[in-house]
């Protein structure tokens, strides 16, 4: 992780604004009750409370309102994308804690601690750092960019979360048949194949990790299918790696994209790079 440090956090966490995702792998109602109590314990304000997506993500100017120094994210990283993207401008802290599939970024910025102990070490004093990210246009990824057919996948993966297994299977037979179609056709990374199912895209340094997925046969749809739906996306069988400081869309229509694991539709000649966050991501490693 590149970070940059601003000031610490500390004494200067006192008014949270606590947004969690029912719907995200471990964001449960116990767990929830769990946080809050140990706010309490520690003599925090809650200054605000969003269950997303069922209510409004807060807007920068709310948190100014409400006074609060810090927002405090129990979800997944689709949500915490999207809440990172709704705040911009906003100068406060955003402290994450493992609420999701993968937590990969709770895990960047504080290791393998669980929610109780991360608000503790945090509570008594950590920094606020930047964060390295994938950029498309107007759109971010601070964990990871899906795109490519294989990204079609992630509508199999809403049905389950959605407990709709009556529409799973046409979502999986959907996904299956534009997986095995026309790949995506990427320039600016020497090495990159022609037409990947997918290409996955991590920041790193000031550089761009890009891993070709190929699945052209049945086991590798099977296996990245699986690992699309579950959230473990990371585990997708890559073939080829490649760094570079930026990639282009060279296809005629539109693309599916995924941030984060959140679709997006990404236009024709759209331009992929890097970029950082603002230093407002407590860690406490």
């Amino acid at each position: 992780m590149t970070e940059r440090v601003l000031w610490r956090v500390g004494s200067d966490m006192q008014r949270l604004w606590f947004i969690t995702n029912p719907q995200s792998g471990a964001s449960d109602e116990a767990k929830v009750e769990a946080i809050l109590a140990v706010f309490a314990e520690r003599g925090l304000v809650l200054a605000g409370k969003t269950d997303f997506p069922e209510d409004d993500l807060p807007t920068p100017g709310a948190l100014v309102k409400a006074r609060a120094d810090t927002v405090v994210l129990f979800a997944g990283d689709g949500t915490i994308n999207a809440a990172v993207c709704a705040l911009a401008g906003w100068d406060g802290a955003i402290l994450i804690l493992p609420g999701g599939t993968m937590n990969m970024l709770a895990k960047t910025l504080h290791g393998a601690a669980d929610p109780a102990a991360i608000i503790v070490a945090a509570h008594e004093g950590a920094r606020r750092v930047a964060l390295p990210c994938v950029e498309a246009g107007r759109y971010r990824a601070m964990v990871g960019l899906i795109v490519g057919p294989a990204a079609n996948w992630y509508r199999a993966r809403e049905r389950i979360r959605e407990r709709k297994i009556g529409a799973l299977w046409p979502a999986i037979r959907a996904a299956w048949r534009r997986t095995f179609g026309r790949g995506i056709r990427l320039v600016g990374a020497s090495g990159f194949p022609k037409e990947a199912q997918a290409a996955y895209v991590r920041p790193h340094e000031d550089r761009l990790a890009v891993a070709a997925i190929d699945a052209r046969d049945f086991r590798s749809i099977a296996d990245l299918g699986w690992n699309l739906i579950t959230g473990d996306w990371v585990a997708a069988h890559a073939v080829t790696a490649v760094e570079t400081p930026r990639l282009t869309i060279a296809e005629r229509r539109p693309v599916l994209a995924l941030f984060d694991g959140e679709p997006v539709m990404l236009d024709p000649a759209t331009v992929i790079t890097t970029g950082r966050t603002a230093a407002q991501f407590v860690t406490t490693l």
